[in-house]
């Protein structure tokens, strides 16, 4: 039960992609994404370190392998 809800929390932020036109903003604004979902997905299953470690790194995947032209959330805030 504790990995279907990992799973549910961190499956949202890898849909959301990221937002920026580079690779390298992408990648970190999906990073930060993936990372939130894995927090609140490791809180339910008693591990939110891990899960926001493991959900910072898919977000950073999934960032870094997408286009904007997929899917983007619009300007990075820092740009």
């Amino acid at each position: 039960m504790k990995r279907f809800l990992v799973v549910l929390a961190v499956l949202p932020a890898l849909t959301l992609g990221a937002c920026g036109d580079t690779m390298g903003d992408r990648a970190l604004s999906g990073g930060g994404l993936g990372a939130g979902a894995g927090l609140l997905a490791g809180s339910f299953a008693g591990s939110p370190l891990t899960g926001a470690l493991v959900g910072g790194a898919l977000g950073a995947g999934a960032g870094a392998i997408t286009s904007s032209d997929q899917f983007s959330l619009g300007k990075p805030f820092w740009r």
